[in-house]
């Protein structure tokens, strides 16, 4: 399969093409099993603004689970177990039985505190952070850095990025650009089965990694390519 495209099609059947042991790094952000249907406060603000935030997600297919014979798939293509899966709090559970009661793999939990989260219902804790889980079985994690070592990455959600890539839950590319330097060597490929906005693919390029991405949805795969195209220009600039 080609490399540094982004395919429009379903991942559960493109994944299918690639083949046996090729792929050196995983990254997914995959639909996170969120359940909007919880009663909310009252009518004010807050809670308009958190309804727009689900709405959102409902409109985007985000909230709903994937099958996890995907996994199955990905430990084929890959090289050695080696992936970052950004997950809900409620599904570590499922992940852990799988990568490591049966894969005996190692595995870190990765957190993404956010200075400045909206709750997404009442009577609960703030929403402020998200969880990536990496799992690995005889393939390397090296920091170069004390920085690139910690587990924990702070930073706002960047309002900026929403906006302009008009996808609700678009990740830090310094964090994923982290994870990639920390797991990966120059000109290794790095694959993104959900690649919404086009992070791992645009990460991948600023450190000199190859990628291969899917992404069924096509206003998000044009965004994507679209976000790739000016980083490109910009990379040809920094030389």
């Amino acid at each position: 399969m080609e490399t540094n495209v982004i395919y429009n099609e379903d991942c559960y059947i493109g994944i299918k093409n690639i083949p046996n042991n090729s792929v050196d790094l995983v990254i997914i952000d995959p639909p996170y099993d969120i359940d909007t249907r919880r009663n909310r406060i009252g009518y004010n603000r807050i809670a308009k603004s958190i309804l727009k935030v689900e709405n959102t997600l409902l409109d985007h297919n985000l909230t709903e689970s994937y099958d996890f014979s995907l996994l199955d798939e990905l430990i084929r293509i890959m090289k050695k177990v080696n992936i970052y899966i950004w997950c809900n709090k409620s599904q570590i559970e499922d992940y852990l039985k799988y990568f490591v009661d049966k894969h005996k793999c190692r595995y870190e939990i990765l957190i993404w505190n956010k200075t400045n989260a909206m709750p997404l219902y009442s009577n609960k804790y703030i929403n402020d952070k998200e969880y990536c889980l990496y799992f690995r079985k005889e393939s390397k994690c090296n920091p170069a850095t004390y920085e690139d070592a910690r587990t924990v990455y702070t930073s706002p959600l960047n309002a900026r990025d929403r906006v302009l890539y008009h996808h609700p839950t678009i990740k830090p590319v310094d964090f994923i650009r982290r994870m990639i330097r920390n797991s990966s060597n120059e000109n290794d490929i790095v694959l993104d089965c959900f690649m919404g906005s086009g992070t791992t693919a645009v990460a991948s390029i600023m450190e000199n990694r190859k990628y291969i991405g899917f992404e069924i949805n096509e206003k998000y795969f044009d965004i994507s390519n679209a976000r790739i195209e000016k980083i490109l220009e910009e990379k040809e600039l920094w030389k």
